[in-house]
């Protein structure tokens, strides 16, 4: 009885589901480019914000996998409500390209999610019209969010 109330309390609410993620995965990436911000990730925690060492550009067939530093408490503050600004009709989305990302030398989005040991991951288009309206305030959401850890 006691699993049939346990299993009963499970949902399948994506709101849910980002409110408790384990972590979430996040940045900006140009393959035309040189310097220090071609390739811009950050791993979010409840607690942490860390950036990615690593610095490679990612491959659209495979969440990336990148060497994650602690950035300090302020860079937390910064970035930490960006959970509570994930648009569910991502969840809908079976894809993991949305768009073109990058395929004009325009640049292109990341971001992934691990709940409860299920990774999602999405590369997104930054030419917002090449990508679903419903979607285009979080493209901005995000790409805000790596412009704050970069003052």
């Amino acid at each position: 009885m006691l699993l049939a109330v346990t299993m009963a309390c499970e949902s399948d609410d994506p709101t849910s589901e980002k409110s408790a993620s384990d972590y979430i995965v996040f940045g900006r990436y140009y393959g035309m480019c040189s310097g220090d911000r071609c390739v811009q990730f950050y791993k979010l925690t409840d607690a942490s914000i860390y950036e990615d060492t690593k610095d490679k550009y990612p491959m659209s067939s495979q969440a990336y996998e990148g060497d994650y530093v602690l950035l300090d408490n302020s860079q937390f503050e910064k970035v930490k409500t960006l959970r509570d600004e994930i648009p569910d009709e991502l969840f809908d989305i079976t894809e993991t390209v949305i768009g073109e990302p990058d395929a004009g030398d325009w640049g292109g989005l990341y971001f992934e999610m691990e709940h409860h040991g299920k990774r999602q991951f999405w590369f997104i288009d930054l030419m917002k019209s090449n990508v679903p309206e419903n979607l285009r305030p979080f493209v901005d959401t995000i790409n805000g969010k790596v412009e704050l850890l970069n003052d």
